[in-house]
Protein backbone atom coordinates (compact mmCIF):
# COMPACT_ATOMS: atom_id res chain seq x y z
CA UNK A 1 0.00 0.00 0.00
CA UNK A 2 0.90 3.44 -0.70
CA UNK A 3 0.13 5.83 1.65
CA UNK A 4 -0.22 9.95 1.47
CA UNK A 5 -0.29 11.82 4.23
CA UNK A 6 -3.27 14.51 4.42
CA UNK A 7 -3.13 18.08 5.50
CA UNK A 8 -5.95 17.49 8.17
CA UNK A 9 -6.72 15.36 10.72
CA UNK A 10 -10.27 13.77 9.79
CA UNK A 11 -11.53 14.86 13.36
CA UNK A 12 -9.75 16.58 16.85
CA UNK A 13 -11.14 17.74 19.57
CA UNK A 14 -9.11 19.78 22.30
CA UNK A 15 -8.41 19.38 25.47
CA UNK A 16 -9.24 15.39 25.38
CA UNK A 17 -5.02 14.08 26.06
CA UNK A 18 -3.78 10.80 23.99
CA UNK A 19 -5.83 8.76 21.21
CA UNK A 20 -5.45 5.20 21.22
CA UNK A 21 -7.11 2.75 19.15
CA UNK A 22 -9.31 4.67 16.98
CA UNK A 23 -12.19 3.05 15.00
CA UNK A 24 -14.10 4.33 12.02
CA UNK A 25 -16.99 2.51 10.73
CA UNK A 26 -20.32 3.32 9.45
CA UNK A 27 -23.63 1.84 10.42
CA UNK A 28 -27.26 1.47 9.37
CA UNK A 29 -29.95 4.75 10.11
CA UNK A 30 -32.07 1.12 10.43
CA UNK A 31 -31.85 -1.67 11.23
CA UNK A 32 -29.28 -4.36 13.36
CA UNK A 33 -27.03 -5.29 10.19
CA UNK A 34 -23.18 -4.30 10.07
CA UNK A 35 -21.78 -2.44 6.85
CA UNK A 36 -18.08 -2.53 5.71
CA UNK A 37 -15.82 0.11 6.46
CA UNK A 38 -15.40 1.33 2.69
CA UNK A 39 -19.68 1.37 2.62
CA UNK A 40 -20.62 4.84 1.85
CA UNK A 41 -24.00 5.51 0.44
CA UNK A 42 -27.30 6.85 1.89
CA UNK A 43 -29.47 5.99 4.60
CA UNK A 44 -25.90 5.56 7.40
CA UNK A 45 -24.19 7.53 9.52
CA UNK A 46 -20.75 6.87 11.35
CA UNK A 47 -19.28 6.20 14.48
CA UNK A 48 -15.74 7.55 15.58
CA UNK A 49 -14.78 5.40 18.52
CA UNK A 50 -11.41 6.55 20.52
CA UNK A 51 -9.58 5.52 23.96
CA UNK A 52 -8.85 8.05 25.91
CA UNK A 53 -5.47 7.50 27.59
CA UNK A 54 -6.43 10.27 30.82
CA UNK A 55 -9.53 8.44 31.81
CA UNK A 56 -8.82 4.99 30.45
CA UNK A 57 -12.51 4.75 29.04
CA UNK A 58 -13.57 4.18 25.16
CA UNK A 59 -15.75 7.19 23.66
CA UNK A 60 -17.70 7.48 20.80
CA UNK A 61 -19.78 9.78 18.94
CA UNK A 62 -22.20 9.36 16.05
CA UNK A 63 -22.07 11.69 12.86
CA UNK A 64 -21.46 12.01 9.34
CA UNK A 65 -18.81 11.63 7.31
CA UNK A 66 -18.11 14.23 4.15
CA UNK A 67 -16.49 12.13 1.62
CA UNK A 68 -15.36 15.11 -0.48
CA UNK A 69 -13.45 17.17 2.42
CA UNK A 70 -12.35 14.29 3.93
CA UNK A 71 -14.19 15.65 6.99
CA UNK A 72 -16.18 13.71 10.17
CA UNK A 73 -18.44 15.94 11.89
CA UNK A 74 -20.32 14.32 14.92
CA UNK A 75 -24.35 15.35 15.12
CA UNK A 76 -25.23 17.59 17.66
CA UNK A 77 -26.59 15.16 20.10
CA UNK A 78 -23.05 13.57 20.43
CA UNK A 79 -21.32 15.32 23.33
CA UNK A 80 -17.78 15.18 21.79
CA UNK A 81 -15.47 14.56 24.89
CA UNK A 82 -14.91 12.85 28.66
CA UNK A 83 -18.75 13.90 28.98
CA UNK A 84 -19.60 11.94 25.96
CA UNK A 85 -20.93 8.22 25.66
CA UNK A 86 -18.93 5.55 26.62
CA UNK A 87 -18.81 1.96 25.03
CA UNK A 88 -18.62 0.63 28.36
CA UNK A 89 -18.72 1.96 31.84
CA UNK A 90 -16.31 -0.52 33.26
CA UNK A 91 -13.35 -1.93 32.73
CA UNK A 92 -12.78 -1.93 28.83
CA UNK A 93 -10.47 -0.34 26.52
CA UNK A 94 -8.43 -0.97 23.63
CA UNK A 95 -11.56 -1.98 21.83
CA UNK A 96 -11.43 -2.62 18.03
CA UNK A 97 -14.40 -3.77 15.63
CA UNK A 98 -14.30 -5.61 12.56
CA UNK A 99 -17.25 -6.12 9.70
CA UNK A 100 -18.29 -10.27 9.52
CA UNK A 101 -19.60 -10.67 6.31
CA UNK A 102 -20.01 -14.29 6.76
CA UNK A 103 -23.21 -13.20 9.20
CA UNK A 104 -23.42 -9.28 7.53
CA UNK A 105 -22.79 -7.97 11.04
CA UNK A 106 -20.26 -5.51 12.62
CA UNK A 107 -18.08 -7.12 15.98
CA UNK A 108 -16.69 -5.06 18.78
CA UNK A 109 -13.83 -6.91 20.80
CA UNK A 110 -12.72 -4.97 23.80
CA UNK A 111 -10.07 -5.19 26.57
CA UNK A 112 -10.39 -5.69 30.13
CA UNK A 113 -6.96 -5.33 32.02
CA UNK A 114 -6.38 -6.11 35.82
CA UNK A 115 -8.09 -4.43 38.97
CA UNK A 116 -5.58 -6.47 41.29
CA UNK A 117 -2.06 -5.53 42.24
CA UNK A 118 0.84 -6.06 40.17
CA UNK A 119 2.31 -8.36 42.47
CA UNK A 120 -0.35 -10.47 41.75
CA UNK A 121 -0.39 -9.87 38.14
CA UNK A 122 3.71 -11.16 38.44
CA UNK A 123 2.71 -14.05 40.25
CA UNK A 124 0.38 -14.81 37.67
CA UNK A 125 2.53 -14.24 34.71
CA UNK A 126 -0.16 -12.93 32.46
CA UNK A 127 -2.44 -10.06 32.67
CA UNK A 128 -5.44 -8.22 30.88
CA UNK A 129 -7.72 -10.64 28.99
CA UNK A 130 -10.36 -10.37 26.06
CA UNK A 131 -14.02 -9.18 26.34
CA UNK A 132 -16.76 -11.29 25.53
CA UNK A 133 -17.25 -10.68 21.26
CA UNK A 134 -20.14 -8.07 20.71
CA UNK A 135 -22.55 -7.07 17.92
CA UNK A 136 -23.46 -3.32 17.59
CA UNK A 137 -25.75 -1.35 15.55
CA UNK A 138 -27.18 1.84 15.61
CA UNK A 139 -30.56 2.46 18.20
CA UNK A 140 -33.57 3.69 16.22
CA UNK A 141 -33.16 7.05 17.94
CA UNK A 142 -29.74 7.12 15.55
CA UNK A 143 -28.08 8.51 18.93
CA UNK A 144 -25.93 6.13 20.13
CA UNK A 145 -25.23 2.22 19.54
CA UNK A 146 -26.93 -0.95 21.04
CA UNK A 147 -24.39 -3.77 21.78
CA UNK A 148 -25.30 -7.84 22.07
CA UNK A 149 -23.01 -10.52 22.92
CA UNK A 150 -22.61 -12.50 19.87
CA UNK A 151 -24.58 -15.20 19.13
CA UNK A 152 -22.03 -18.07 19.13
CA UNK A 153 -21.80 -17.83 22.68
CA UNK A 154 -25.07 -19.43 23.40
CA UNK A 155 -23.82 -22.59 22.26
CA UNK A 156 -21.84 -22.89 25.83
CA UNK A 157 -24.98 -22.79 27.49
CA UNK A 158 -25.96 -25.54 29.34
CA UNK A 159 -28.35 -26.57 32.66
CA UNK A 160 -31.21 -23.70 32.46
CA UNK A 161 -33.20 -22.76 35.65
CA UNK A 162 -36.60 -20.25 34.94
CA UNK A 163 -38.29 -17.82 37.55
CA UNK A 164 -41.15 -15.46 36.54
CA UNK A 165 -43.81 -13.18 38.52
CA UNK A 166 -41.65 -13.09 41.71
CA UNK A 167 -42.20 -10.29 43.78
CA UNK A 168 -39.40 -8.57 45.00
CA UNK A 169 -40.35 -6.34 48.33
CA UNK A 170 -38.27 -3.75 50.07
CA UNK A 171 -35.28 -5.44 51.46
CA UNK A 172 -36.02 -9.27 49.64
CA UNK A 173 -33.87 -11.64 48.37
CA UNK A 174 -34.01 -14.45 46.43
CA UNK A 175 -31.09 -16.95 45.15
CA UNK A 176 -30.79 -18.37 41.65
CA UNK A 177 -30.40 -22.32 42.53
CA UNK A 178 -29.35 -24.47 39.99
CA UNK A 179 -26.82 -22.98 38.32
CA UNK A 180 -23.30 -22.40 38.40
CA UNK A 181 -23.21 -19.40 39.31
CA UNK A 182 -19.39 -18.27 39.08
CA UNK A 183 -19.97 -19.19 35.55
CA UNK A 184 -23.34 -17.91 34.58
CA UNK A 185 -25.42 -16.23 31.88
CA UNK A 186 -28.32 -14.41 33.10
CA UNK A 187 -31.21 -12.95 31.60
CA UNK A 188 -33.76 -10.89 33.69
CA UNK A 189 -36.91 -8.50 32.85
CA UNK A 190 -38.45 -6.34 35.79
CA UNK A 191 -41.35 -4.42 36.11
CA UNK A 192 -43.02 -2.22 38.25
CA UNK A 193 -46.71 -0.75 38.66
CA UNK A 194 -45.34 2.68 38.74
CA UNK A 195 -42.98 5.33 38.81
CA UNK A 196 -44.29 7.77 41.54
CA UNK A 197 -41.76 7.05 44.09
CA UNK A 198 -38.41 7.35 41.78
CA UNK A 199 -36.28 9.85 43.94
CA UNK A 200 -36.00 13.22 43.06
CA UNK A 201 -32.62 13.57 40.77
CA UNK A 202 -30.76 16.55 43.05
CA UNK A 203 -28.94 19.07 41.11
CA UNK A 204 -26.11 19.30 42.90
CA UNK A 205 -25.27 16.14 40.67
CA UNK A 206 -26.38 17.78 37.62
CA UNK A 207 -22.24 17.77 36.74
CA UNK A 208 -21.26 14.65 38.26
CA UNK A 209 -20.71 11.62 35.95
CA UNK A 210 -23.08 8.62 36.63
CA UNK A 211 -20.49 6.58 38.49
CA UNK A 212 -20.23 9.16 41.03
CA UNK A 213 -23.89 9.43 41.77
CA UNK A 214 -23.59 5.66 41.88
CA UNK A 215 -21.02 5.98 44.73
CA UNK A 216 -23.30 8.39 46.37
CA UNK A 217 -26.22 6.30 46.32
CA UNK A 218 -24.80 2.49 46.22
CA UNK A 219 -27.09 -0.91 46.42
CA UNK A 220 -27.84 -1.10 50.04
CA UNK A 221 -29.08 2.39 50.70
CA UNK A 222 -32.59 2.24 50.37
CA UNK A 223 -34.28 4.26 47.79
CA UNK A 224 -38.13 4.80 46.03
CA UNK A 225 -37.54 3.05 42.55
CA UNK A 226 -34.76 0.96 42.95
CA UNK A 227 -31.95 -0.04 43.51
CA UNK A 228 -32.90 -3.55 42.33
CA UNK A 229 -31.08 -6.02 40.30
CA UNK A 230 -28.66 -8.61 40.69
CA UNK A 231 -25.87 -9.85 43.64
CA UNK A 232 -22.88 -11.84 41.41
CA UNK A 233 -20.18 -13.64 42.87
CA UNK A 234 -21.78 -13.06 46.21
CA UNK A 235 -20.47 -15.22 49.52
CA UNK A 236 -23.48 -17.37 51.24
CA UNK A 237 -23.55 -14.75 53.66
CA UNK A 238 -22.58 -11.58 51.66
CA UNK A 239 -19.29 -10.49 52.69
CA UNK A 240 -18.70 -10.35 49.61
CA UNK A 241 -20.57 -9.35 46.36
CA UNK A 242 -20.59 -7.32 43.20
CA UNK A 243 -23.84 -5.80 42.57
CA UNK A 244 -24.92 -5.39 39.20
CA UNK A 245 -28.66 -2.72 39.65
CA UNK A 246 -30.83 0.14 38.37
CA UNK A 247 -31.96 2.99 40.38
CA UNK A 248 -34.34 5.43 38.55
CA UNK A 249 -34.54 9.18 39.73
CA UNK A 250 -37.06 11.93 38.33
CA UNK A 251 -35.45 14.35 36.97
CA UNK A 252 -35.62 16.92 33.85
CA UNK A 253 -33.94 13.83 31.62
CA UNK A 254 -35.86 11.27 33.79
CA UNK A 255 -32.59 9.81 34.83
CA UNK A 256 -32.20 6.22 35.02
CA UNK A 257 -29.01 4.96 36.53
CA UNK A 258 -27.02 1.44 35.55
CA UNK A 259 -24.44 0.42 38.16
CA UNK A 260 -22.16 -2.12 38.59
CA UNK A 261 -20.51 -1.74 42.37
CA UNK A 262 -17.06 -3.31 42.89
CA UNK A 263 -16.21 -1.67 46.63
CA UNK A 264 -17.93 -5.06 48.04
CA UNK A 265 -16.43 -7.56 45.71
CA UNK A 266 -13.31 -8.92 48.02
CA UNK A 267 -11.94 -8.96 51.22
CA UNK A 268 -8.78 -8.86 50.13
CA UNK A 269 -7.35 -5.42 51.81
CA UNK A 270 -5.16 -4.14 49.50
CA UNK A 271 -5.18 -0.36 49.33
CA UNK A 272 -3.46 -0.80 45.66
CA UNK A 273 -6.85 -2.50 44.19
CA UNK A 274 -9.00 -0.86 41.81
CA UNK A 275 -12.15 -0.73 43.11
CA UNK A 276 -14.64 1.30 41.82
CA UNK A 277 -18.11 2.13 41.26
CA UNK A 278 -18.88 1.85 37.80
CA UNK A 279 -22.02 3.31 36.46
CA UNK A 280 -23.64 5.06 33.35
CA UNK A 281 -27.09 6.81 32.68
CA UNK A 282 -29.58 4.52 30.84
CA UNK A 283 -31.58 6.05 27.88
CA UNK A 284 -34.84 4.04 27.59
CA UNK A 285 -38.54 4.83 27.69
CA UNK A 286 -40.31 3.53 30.72
CA UNK A 287 -43.70 3.70 29.71
CA UNK A 288 -43.91 0.33 29.83
CA UNK A 289 -42.37 -0.02 33.18
CA UNK A 290 -39.95 -2.67 32.54
CA UNK A 291 -36.12 -2.71 32.28
CA UNK A 292 -33.86 -5.67 30.96
CA UNK A 293 -30.06 -6.80 32.75
CA UNK A 294 -28.45 -9.65 31.04
CA UNK A 295 -24.69 -10.39 32.84
CA UNK A 296 -22.19 -12.48 32.02
CA UNK A 297 -20.40 -13.91 34.96
CA UNK A 298 -17.18 -15.72 34.89
CA UNK A 299 -15.27 -15.68 37.72
CA UNK A 300 -13.52 -12.28 37.61
CA UNK A 301 -15.33 -11.11 35.33
CA UNK A 302 -19.28 -9.78 35.31
CA UNK A 303 -20.40 -8.27 31.68
CA UNK A 304 -23.51 -6.41 32.20
CA UNK A 305 -26.30 -5.41 29.34
CA UNK A 306 -28.92 -2.83 30.37
CA UNK A 307 -31.97 -2.39 28.60
CA UNK A 308 -31.40 -4.63 25.67
CA UNK A 309 -27.61 -3.45 25.13
CA UNK A 310 -28.25 0.17 25.51
CA UNK A 311 -25.98 0.93 28.46
CA UNK A 312 -22.46 -1.56 28.95
CA UNK A 313 -20.39 -1.71 32.17
CA UNK A 314 -17.57 -4.88 32.53
CA UNK A 315 -15.90 -4.91 35.81
CA UNK A 316 -13.27 -7.18 36.70
CA UNK A 317 -13.24 -8.43 40.42
CA UNK A 318 -11.26 -10.57 42.82
CA UNK A 319 -13.15 -12.47 45.62
CA UNK A 320 -12.04 -14.44 48.00
CA UNK A 321 -14.81 -16.49 49.40
CA UNK A 322 -16.99 -16.62 46.53
CA UNK A 323 -15.47 -18.18 44.26
CA UNK A 324 -15.94 -22.21 42.26
CA UNK A 325 -18.77 -23.65 43.74
CA UNK A 326 -19.18 -21.05 47.04
CA UNK A 327 -20.00 -18.59 44.59
CA UNK A 328 -24.19 -17.59 44.59
CA UNK A 329 -26.41 -15.66 42.46
CA UNK A 330 -28.80 -13.35 44.05
CA UNK A 331 -31.94 -10.88 43.06
CA UNK A 332 -32.55 -7.96 45.32
CA UNK A 333 -34.70 -4.99 45.78
CA UNK A 334 -34.11 -1.79 47.98
CA UNK A 335 -36.67 0.56 46.65
CA UNK A 336 -39.43 0.86 48.37
CA UNK A 337 -41.75 0.40 45.26
CA UNK A 338 -42.13 -3.58 45.02
CA UNK A 339 -40.44 -4.94 41.78
CA UNK A 340 -41.62 -7.49 40.03
CA UNK A 341 -39.35 -10.71 37.97
CA UNK A 342 -41.65 -10.55 35.22
CA UNK A 343 -38.79 -13.22 34.06
CA UNK A 344 -35.55 -14.70 34.55
CA UNK A 345 -33.61 -17.40 32.59
CA UNK A 346 -30.50 -18.36 33.83
CA UNK A 347 -27.75 -20.43 32.76
CA UNK A 348 -24.54 -22.87 33.23
CA UNK A 349 -21.96 -21.69 31.04
CA UNK A 350 -19.37 -24.39 29.53
CA UNK A 351 -15.85 -23.81 28.53
CA UNK A 352 -14.86 -22.36 25.01
CA UNK A 353 -14.26 -24.91 22.43
CA UNK A 354 -10.82 -23.70 20.95
CA UNK A 355 -9.45 -24.84 17.36
CA UNK A 356 -5.77 -23.71 16.90
CA UNK A 357 -3.92 -24.29 13.85
CA UNK A 358 -0.05 -24.50 13.72
CA UNK A 359 1.10 -25.42 10.27
CA UNK A 360 -0.17 -28.56 9.03
CA UNK A 361 -1.38 -29.84 12.90
CA UNK A 362 -4.89 -28.77 14.66
CA UNK A 363 -5.14 -28.91 18.20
Amino acid sequence: MKWTKVQHPLHSVDGTGNWECPDFFPVLLHGTNGLDASYNKKNIKHVLKVSLDVTRFEYYTVGKYDTKKDRYIPDKTSIDGWKGLRLDYGNYYASKSFYDPSKNRRIMWGWANESDTVNDDVKKGWAGIQTIPRKLWLDPSGKQLVQWPVDELETLREQKIQLSNRKLNKGDKIEVKGITPAQADVEVTFSFSSLDKAEPFDPNWANLYAQDVCAIKGSTEQGGLGPFGLLTLASQNLEEYTPVFFRVFKGQDKYKVMCSDATRSTLKNDKTMYKPSFAGYVDVDLTNKTLSLRSLIDHSVVESFGAGGKTCITSRVYPTLAINDNAHLFVFNNGTETIKIKSLNAWTMGKPKMNWSFGHSSY
